[in-house]
């Protein structure tokens, strides 16, 4: 049903309808707050076994013999590196584990980018008249935050269902020196989900770039995070950069956040050699050692990549429920009108839900005001500025299945009042 063709008079007697049905929501009392990707308390509560897998005073050994009671091994444990060896498709050597949070190290690799530069690079960042970054949208808020924070231009490029649309990541790279990188979510991307394509892997590692410090920052935030016990499978892109001639390309973040505990986990970072050797220097001045002992907790119960797996097909079957629970209560709401369309991940954490007809801004404002809190609209742009005001992001990890249909019928409602208000639909 295209709602430009209705007449005012059932315009009129649906907005009447969908009006009674948003103060019976202000009225119920429902608070939920779906603004960030929280794993939910079931499954968390299913990682007890890491907090039991280090107890014995005399048992805190790692495979080498090193005390993770003491300093030394700045850089991470040899089991811990090989275990996100295996899940990031990198040589353990070539990785640094960190503390808890992959943010942490990304913002860290982009300071030391501004103040030293990174391989390749004729003076420090920090030193150049401008300095850009490539970034898919929509996409992760709190990328986009730390570039901005130094003063980082960044260039927008849209998704095309396999990834960035790379005929113009590729011209943008190729024409423009002061583009020094691209961030990107290459496995169920926050927000649409998207999972880059075989070939959108090699062309982001085979592309010229005119930048010689070009670098892809690839947070594998969402690896192993399948819903429906299908590994999302691409090319190794470390591999695939170092075939292509470009062995300091890759910079690649991941952690068990959402696998284990949110800020209590383990994270990495992988390099190529020198981008590596470089790291280390500086990293050897800020800290001594990380929490070995967290370290050594994780590996003894995650073990290696099989193990990971069958942990996490756990995990994705106490979600899948969730995110089915929400696509379904679209298709009831909104299936027949043409207002919306959403996204059915195979993956990751979130749905991206996106208005043909604009107006993101006033619905996630209407669905607060009623007791439901939403990703900020605009949030998965750079500088929270969406162009289109299209886009919403849908957090389904951490509510009950009963709150997640309310708030998916109260947006449902919400897009509707706003869709039919509209008398300039940006499409039709």
């Amino acid at each position: 049903m295209r709602i430009t063709e209705l007449s005012s008079e059932r315009r009129e007697e649906l907005l009447s309808g969908l009006r009674e049905k948003y103060e019976a929501f202000r009225s119920s009392g429902i608070s939920l707050d779906m603004s960030r990707g929280n794993p939910p308390k079931e499954q968390l509560s299913l990682n007890s076994d890491i907090l039991n897998a280090v107890t014995d005073p005399d048992d805190c050994i790692s495979e080498d013999g090193t005390d993770c009671r003491n300093y030394g091994v700045p850089f991470g444990l040899k089991e811990a590196r090989e275990l996100f060896s295996q899940l990031i498709q990198v040589p353990a050597d070539n990785i640094i584990i960190g503390g808890t949070s992959s943010l942490n190290l990304m913002y860290d690799t982009i300071s030391r980018a501004v103040t030293h530069g990174l391989a390749g690079s004729p003076r420090p960042w920090g030193k150049e008249k401008h300095v850009k970054f490539v970034c898919p949208v929509p996409g992760y808020d709190r990328h986009y935050k730390i570039l901005e924070h130094f003063g980082i231009e960044m260039i927008t490029v849209p998704f095309t269902g396999h990834g960035p649309d790379m005929d113009i990541v590729e011209k943008i790279v190729a024409d423009d020196a002061s583009v020094k990188g691209m961030i990107c979510v290459p496995v169920y991307s926050n927000y649409t989900g998207d999972v880059y394509s075989d070939e959108t892997v090699k062309r982001l590692a085979g592309m010229q770039a005119k930048a010689p410090d070009f670098v892809v920052m690839y947070d594998d935030a969402y690896v192993v995070h399948d819903l429906y016990g299908v590994p999302a499978e691409i090319p190794s892109f470390f591999d695939e950069c170092v075939r292509a001639g470009h062995p300091e390309r890759p910079v690649i973040f991941a952690s068990t956040s959402k696998m284990t505990f949110a800020g209590g986990g383990i994270c990495c970072v992988s390099f190529g050699d020198e981008n590596l050797e470089l790291a280390k220097k500086v990293m050897a001045m800020q800290f001594i050692t990380h929490d070995k002992i967290n370290q050594l907790r994780h590996v003894r119960v995650l073990r290696d990549l099989k193990t990971v797996r069958e942990r996490m097909d756990r995990f994705g079957s106490m979600l899948l429920p969730k995110f089915e629970a929400v696509e379904d209560t679209f298709e009831e709401f909104l299936g027949s009108y043409d207002i919306a369309e959403w996204s059915k991940p195979r993956g990751g954490y979130f749905i991206c839900f996106r208005l043909r007809y604009g107006g993101a801004k006033r619905v996630v404002a209407m669905c607060a005001d009623a007791g439901v809190k939403l990703t900020p609209a605009g949030a998965g742009f750079p500088y929270g500025v969406d162009p289109s005001d299209s886009y919403i992001r849908i957090a389904p990890t951490f509510p009950s299945v009963d709150d997640l249909k309310k708030a998916a019928e109260l947006l449902s409602i919400c897009s509707l009042i706003s869709a039919l208000e509209n008398n300039t639909p940006l499409e039709v």
